[in-house]
């Protein structure tokens, strides 16, 4: 049990989000590096949080659009995580992030086949970008290039969606 501010963190809920998991035709996986990462070289998948009554598809596309500039028209959804994954973040980001109002994320994740060209990725489609570079890898080395707190959630997700890639 962590306490900020006098208030028990194990009280504090998680935060909706999506993920996708963007795959080309020879099976390797999107993956960016964060323009905030301050240590370390950690690449992650498109993700955000899932705005109040919005339909967790139409957040994952958003997600995409938002983060890579690839457009639905590019892409063809092909999977769903069959539950949300979640995941805690470490003693010393909780209460920093997301207005200190999370202990961590509920992440709905889906798996789309990418119909495009590394021409259609724009990694300064919204107004805030939120990766620097980005690059295909093997999705079995998603797990090895994730921050440590996410590690397992990245493992279920290579592990639930291996059959479709």
């Amino acid at each position: 049990m962590t306490m900020i501010q006098d208030r028990d963190t194990s009280e504090l809920g998680y935060r909706p989000c999506v993920g996708v998991m963007l795959v080309n035709s020879a099976g390797e996986a999107f993956v960016g590096r964060r323009i905030d990462t301050k240590e370390g070289d950690f690449w992650q998948m498109p993700q955000g949080g899932v705005d109040e009554g919005e339909d967790l598809r139409e957040a994952a596309l958003r997600e995409l659009w938002e983060e890579t500039g690839v457009i639905a028209e590019k892409i063809a959804i092909i999977g769903q995580t069959r539950e949300p994954l979640r995941y805690d973040l470490p003693d010393e980001l909780i209460g920093k992030l997301w207005g200190g109002l999370y202990r961590g994320q509920e992440q709905h994740w889906f798996l789309a086949r990418f119909e495009g060209t590394d021409d259609d990725v724009d990694l300064e489609a919204h107004e805030t970008p939120e990766f620097c570079e980005f690059r295909w890898v093997p999705a079995s080395t998603l797990p090895d290039l994730i921050v440590p707190f996410k590690k397992r959630v990245y493992r279920a997700i290579v592990t639930e969606f291996a059959d479709l890639i």
